[in-house]
C-alpha cells in the first residue's frame, strides 16, 4: 500500500522554473518560464489566481519566498531587479524595490526568539494607533489604486506591516550579493565578503548566523566550485530589541511613503486634460488673430464695455461655446474639489503620520547606548522630518492655490457665461444678471493676473497662457514651476528676506516655491531613503565571515536536465542552534546525501560533523536479492520538517516506469551515535569531495516511508511539513503531482483506499491503473501535443 497519498495531478502549458508551498494554507506558488506566476490550491491542483508578465514588473522570475504568515509572496525578476510583493488574496503588486543585482535565491524568516523586552515591546506597538488618526482608505474610483484595493477592503496597504514579530526577507544575488529586508520591505543590512553567485542561503531565526552557499567560477574555462560560508550575525542577534523597534519604525515610514505616492497618483488622476483647454484655446486665438491688441486687453474691453471684437466673439461662441464653458466649469470644480479633498484627508495625515513616526526614530537615535551601533543617525533624520516640513508646506500652498483658483474661476465663469448669453441674444435669468461692483474689480484682478501672454512658454509647454495653475503642481517634471505663486508684499517672506539668524534656523523649514508637489515628494523620499541607509551599512560591515569552506566542483559533463532547485540546499533548525546543509556528490554514477551539522556552543566555538547517507535496497521485489545495496541515487531533496527530509530518488537499475521513487529520511536513522557523528571533523583548508572516502556512511533502509512514482520521470519536490503535503515535478517541467504525507495506515483493503483516492482526485484515475506507455508519452510530449488544463475557473481563496 503506498505511504502517501496523491490528491492532485496536472498537466501544464509552460515549464515550471521555481514552485514554493505557502507556510500557513493550502497554497502553492508556481513561476513558469514564461515569467508567469500563478497560485495553486492543494485539491486538484485547482489554480486560484494568476500574475502574468508585464513591461512595469518584468517577465524573468528567479525566486520565490512566502512571508512566514502566508499573506505576503515574494518574487524576484531578473531582467528589471526588482522584488515584488503580491497579496495573496488577488494577482496585484502591493509594494515593490529595486535591487543592484539580479536575485538568485530568497529565504523569508520569522525570529522566534523571545525575551521580556520585545514581550513589552509587542504589547506597547499599536500605541501610534492611539496618537494618530486612522489613515483614511484610498479611493477606488481611480485606475491606480483600483487595480490594487478591492470594493469590500481599500486598506490593503496597510498589510505590508504584518505581524509585530520581526521577519526578515534574505535576499541573495549574483557576484556576492547579500541584502537583509526587514518586513520584506527595508534594508537593515548590505553583506559584503562572500564570493560567487547565491545558490542557497538561510538566516538563522535568533540572528546570530547567516549561512551561504554559492557557485563561484574563477574563469569561464575552468570548473565551476561550490562553496559554503557562515557568517556571523551577531549584532543582530545581540541587539534583537533594538533591531525589532527600529526594523518596525522603518516599515511605517515606508509604508507611508507608499501611501502618500498612492495619494498624489490619485490627485495627479483626478487633474483632467479638459482643463488645459482654456490655455489651448487662449494660445490658438493669439496665432490666428489679426489685431495687435492683446488677448487680456480685449476681455477688459468686453468687461468694461460688454462688448467684444469679433474676433473674440468668434473664440467665445464658435470654439468654447456656452455649452462647452458650462462643461468647463463643472469639470473644474470636480476636479478641484477632488484633488482639495485627497490633499486634506490623504497627503496630509499620511504627512502628519510619516512625521510623528520620524520623530519617533530620532528619539531612539539619541539613545546612543542602544542604537549607536546599529548605524542610527540623528542628524539625518533631522535632514529627513526637515523634508517632510517641506513637503507638508508645499501640499499647503497646492491647497491655497487651489481654493484661489475655485474662486476666481466661479467668478470668471459666471461674467463670460452672461456676456456669451447677450451675444447670443439668449434670455438672461435676473439672478445672473446682478453684478456688483466688487464682482468687476475681482474678474479684472483675474484678468490682469491670468491673461497676460508669455511668448516664452510656449517652447515649454506649446501655449503663451497658463490661466489653469494647479496643474503645473503634479507635474511629474524637474522644470520650476511656470507660474509661481506671487509672494510680493507678503510680510512673512518680506521679514525672513531681511533675517539673516532666521534663514538658517532649523526650527523653520525650507520652503521651494519654485518647485512642484512632485519634486519635492522626489527630494523628500531621496532624503528619508539616504537617511535610513546607513544602519544597512553600519550593520552589514559588523557582519563577519567565521567559516569558508568547499564542497566540491560541478563537472562540466553534469546533467543537462534544467536546474530548479540546486543542490546543495540549506535549512535552519528552529529548536536548536544547528545548522544542516543537504548536498550530493558523484561517486562511481551514485549520488551519496551528505549532511553537515555544525555545532555552535555557548562559546561560539563551531565544530563541523559530516555524515554520508545512502539508500539501501527497500523494495524487495524490484531488484535481485543479490545485487548491491545502494541502488539509489538523489535528484532533489528538502528539509520536510527539522527531523525529516523528503526525497526523489532514482533506481540505478532502472525499470519501465517504476524508476523514480519519493521517499522521507528521518534523521533519527543517521543520528544514532552522537559520537561516530563527530568522527569525521572537516578541514575548511581542503574540498571535502577531495576527501569523500573518509566520510563516515550510513546506509538507510526505509520501511514504510516511501512510494513508487509510477509513470513519471520525477525531478524535483518541493514540500511543506505543516500542511503535511509535497508536489513532485518531472524532468520536464510540466506535469506535476501532488502528495499528501501523513496519512495514516488504517488497515484498510487496497481496493478501498483506490476507491478512496480516486474520489479525492476527483475522478482522475489513480495512477497505477494508468498504462505506462501511454503515460510517459504524455509526460514527454512537446508543448503543442500537451494538453491545457490551466483554463478551468479561477477559485475564491478562502482560508
Amino acid at each position: 500500500m503506498p505511504a502517501f497519498r496523491q490528491v492532485g495531478e496536472k498537466q501544464l502549458p509552460q515549464e515550471v522554473v521555481f514552485m514554493s508551498w505557502s507556510p500557513k494554507r493550502d497554497l502553492i506558488a508556481l513561476a513558469n518560464r514564461a515569467g508567469e506566476v500563478l497560485l495553486h490550491r492543494l485539491a486538484n491542483f485547482q489554480r486560484v489566481w494568476s500574475l502574468p508578465p508585464n513591461e512595469n514588473t518584468g517577465k524573468e522570475v528567479t525566486a520565490l519566498a512566502w512571508r512566514p504568515d502566508g499573506k505576503i509572496l515574494a518574487f524576484g525578476l531578473a531582467d528589471t531587479k526588482r522584488i515584488i510583493l503580491c497579496d495573496v488574496e488577488k494577482p496585484e503588486s502591493l509594494h515593490s524595490f529595486s535591487v543592484d543585482l539580479s536575485i538568485t535565491y530568497m529565504h523569508w524568516m520569522e525570529v522566534t526568539e523571545e525575551s521580556s523586552v520585545l514581550t513589552s515591546f509587542y504589547n506597547a506597538e499599536d500605541e501610534s494607533n492611539h496618537l494618530l488618526p486612522k489613515l483614511p482608505a484610498l479611493p477606488k474610483n481611480y485606475s491606480t489604486t483600483a487595480k490594487i484595493f478591492s470594493e469590500e477592503k481599500s486598506d490593503e496597504i496597510m498589510k505590508l506591516l504584518g505581524d509585530v514579530r520581526l521577519n526578515a526577507l534574505v535576499l541573495g544575488g549574483s557576484s556576492g550579493f547579500i541584502e537583509i529586508y526587514a518586513y520584506g520591505m527595508f534594508k537593515i543590512a548590505t553583506v559584503n565578503g562572500v564570493a560567487g553567485s547565491c545558490r542557497g542561503l538561510c538566516l538563522s531565526s535568533d540572528l546570530k548566523s547567516l549561512s551561504v552557499i554559492t557557485e563561484l567560477q574563477s574563469s569561464s574555462d575552468s570548473e565551476a566550485e561550490m562553496m559554503y560560508f557562515q557568517l556571523d550575525t551577531s549584532l543582530l542577534s545581540s541587539y534583537l530589541p533594538e533591531v525589532t523597534r527600529m526594523a518596525r519604525k522603518f516599515t511605517h515610514i515606508s509604508t507611508l511613503l507608499q501611501y502618500i505616492k498612492l495619494s498624489l497618483t490619485c490627485m495627479c488622476e483626478a487633474w483632467e486634460e479638459i482643463l488645459m483647454q482654456m490655455d489651448s484655446r487662449l494660445t490658438k486665438f493669439v496665432q490666428e488673430k489679426n489685431t495687435t491688441t492683446s488677448v487680456q486687453d480685449e476681455f477688459m474691453q468686453l468687461l468694461l464695455w460688454g462688448k467684444a471684437s469679433l474676433e473674440l466673439q468668434a473664440l467665445l461662441m464658435n470654439q468654447l461655446t456656452v455649452k462647452g464653458l458650462k462643461k468647463l466649469g463643472q469639470s473644474i470644480e470636480s476636479s478641484y474639489s477632488s484633488i482639495q479633498k485627497l490633499v486634506i484627508s490623504h497627503l496630509q495625515s499620511g504627512s502628519e503620520a510619516l512625521l510623528y513616526h520620524l520623530s519617533e526614530l530620532k528619539g531612539m537615535a539619541l539613545w546612543k547606548q542602544k542604537y549607536e551601533s546599529l548605524g542610527l543617525d540623528a542628524s539625518g533624520i533631522d535632514e529627513a522630518i526637515t523634508a517632510v516640513g517641506s513637503f507638508i508646506l508645499k501640499a499647503n500652498e497646492l491647497l491655497q492655490v487651489i481654493d484661489s483658483s475655485m474662486k476666481n474661476f466661479k467668478a470668471f465663469f459666471r461674467w463670460l457665461y452672461v456676456a456669451m448669453l447677450r451675444m447670443s441674444e439668449d434670455h438672461v435669468l435676473p439672478e445672473l444678471n446682478k453684478m456688483t461692483q466688487k464682482d468687476i474689480t475681482f474678474v479684472a484682478d483675474f484678468l490682469t493676473e491670468h491673461f497676460n501672454e508669455a511668448p516664452e512658454l510656449y517652447n515649454r509647454k506649446g501655449k503663451y497662457f497658463n490661466v489653469e495653475r494647479v496643474g503645473q503642481y503634479l507635474k511629474d517634471e524637474d522644470d520650476d514651476l511656470v507660474s509661481p505663486p506671487n509672494t510680493e508684499g507678503n510680510q512673512w517672506f518680506n521679514f525672513l528676506k531681511d533675517s539673516t539668524h532666521l534663514k538658517e534656523s532649523p526650527l523653520l523649514f525650507p520652503y521651494y516655491p519654485e518647485k512642484s508637489l512632485h519634486f519635492v515628494k522626489r527630494q523628500m523620499e531621496g532624503i528619508i531613503d539616504q537617511c535610513l541607509q546607513k544602519p544597512a551599512d553600519v550593520i552589514g560591515k559588523s557582519v563577519h565571515q567565521a567559516v569558508c569552506m568547499s564542497l566540491y566542483k560541478i563537472s562540466q559533463s553534469e546533467d543537462s536536465t534544467p536546474q530548479l532547485f540546486k543542490l546543495p540546499f540549506l535549512w535552519n533548525d528552529k529548536t536548536s542552534n544547528l545548522h544542516y546543509v543537504l548536498f550530493t556528490m558523484l561517486e562511481n554514477s551514485i549520488s551519496k546525501i551528505h549532511i553537515l551539522r555544525r555545532h555552535t556552543d555557548t562559546s561560539r566555538s563551531v565544530s563541523n560533523g559530516i555524515l554520508a547517507v545512502e539508500f539501501g535496497n527497500f523494495l524487495n521485489n524490484s531488484i535481485n536479492e543479490s545485487s548491491d545495496s545502494r541502488c539509489y541515487s538523489c535528484l532533489d531533496a528538502h528539509f520536510y520538517d527539522d527531523e525529516t527530509i523528503t526525497v526523489v530518488l532514482k533506481e540505478s537499475v532502472q525499470q519501465e516506469g517504476k524508476e523514480r521513487v519519493l521517499a522521507q529520511l528521518p534523521l533519527s536513522s543517521v543520528y544514532m551515535d552522537e559520537d561516530q557523528d563527530r568522527k569525521f571533523i572537516w578541514d575548511s583548508m581542503e574540498r571535502l569531495d577531495e576527501r569523500s572516502s573518509e566520510i563516515p556512511t550510513r546506509t538507510v533502509f526505509l520501511e514504510s516511508q516511501w512510494r513508487v512514482l509510477e509513470n513519471m520521470k520525477a525531478q524535483y519536490v518541493s514540500v511543506n511539513g505543516i500542511r503535511k503535503v509535497s508536489c513532485v515535478l518531472s524532468s520536464n517541467l510540466r506535469h506535476v503531482r501532488v502528495f499528501e504525507m501523513d496519512v495514516e495506515d488504517d488497515g484498510e483493503v487496497e481496493e478501498e483506499e483506490e476507491e478512496e483516492t480516486t474520489q479525492i482526485t476527483a475522478g482522475e484515475p489513480d495512477e497505477p491503473n494508468q498504462p505506462a506507455d501511454g503515460q510517459d508519452n504524455v509526460c514527454d510530449a512537446s508543448a503543442e501535443e500537451m494538453p491545457d488544463e490551466t483554463e478551468e475557473h479561477e477559485t475564491s481563496l478562502d482560508p
